[in-house]
């Protein structure tokens, strides 16, 4: 195989799980919102799992490339965020905690959903590299994306999460700092710079990984 063919594979396995990682993340919050009384993202077309319908051209694509090739080397980037009327919802306050958790838990269920993919490939013998590194990429980029999002600053629904769980004084206060979105993305930026950011989520992603390992485990039991 040449190094370009090898390249290309690379990206492949790299890019398939990202992106159906950020289409199920997105669709996660509109079925959520929709489920408590917000029909939005489905009057706007974006209840899918089609990852085209989430992808931001400069978010999703330019940015990360760049950030990956620049001396940071981390391919940091964004989706395009499905819309959510919080207002719409029957207990705003309440569910939009909900609706913000549901982005990371179904990371966290496609890392599992990976996790057993990748143990049944070697279960079974199969040795396709493209495969096996697909299925590594996929456990990865959902643990990434499972913790990356519940940092507790909004816009990250973590930050979100926080707000629907603070009494409402503290909740308007604690809010408004998602005025600073532009500020606080370029500063997560700095901090992938200084590999701030990726020792301080480092001990988070190793516990989400321990726990989906557990979970799998006992399918291991089956290729002894």
């Amino acid at each position: 195989m040449s190094e370009f063919s090898h390249s290309v594979q690379a990206i492949a396995a790299f890019a398939i799980p990202v992106l159906f990682a950020i289409a199920l993340h997105e669709a996660a919050h509109g079925y959520t919102a929709r489920y408590f009384g917000d029909p939005t993202a489905e009057q706007a077309g974006r209840l899918s799992l089609n990852p085209v319908r989430h992808i931001d051209l400069f978010g999703t694509i330019l940015l990360p490339l760049l950030l990956y090739l620049s001396p940071i080397g981390v391919p940091f980037g964004y989706a395009k965020p499905v819309p959510v009327d919080f207002g719409r919802l029957r207990n705003p306050k309440k569910q939009m905690g909900f609706v913000a958790a549901a982005g990371p838990a179904a990371n966290f269920a496609m890392c599992l959903g990976w996790m057993i993919v990748l143990v049944l490939l070697r279960g079974m013998g199969v040795g396709e590299a493209f495969f096996l590194e697909m299925a590594r990429a996929g456990v990865l980029a959902n643990a990434a994306m499972c913790v990356f999002n519940l940092i507790p600053v909004p816009p990250l629904d973590g930050g979100r999460i926080v707000t629907a769980l603070l009494p409402m004084d503290l909740a308007r206060s604690f809010a408004s700092i998602e005025r600073y979105t532009t500020f606080i993305f370029i500063g997560l930026i700095a901090l992938s710079y200084f590999n701030v950011l990726g020792n301080l989520l480092a001990p988070a992603m190793g516990v989400l990984l321990d726990i989906v390992k557990f979970l799998v485990q006992p399918l291991t039991y089956l290729f002894r």
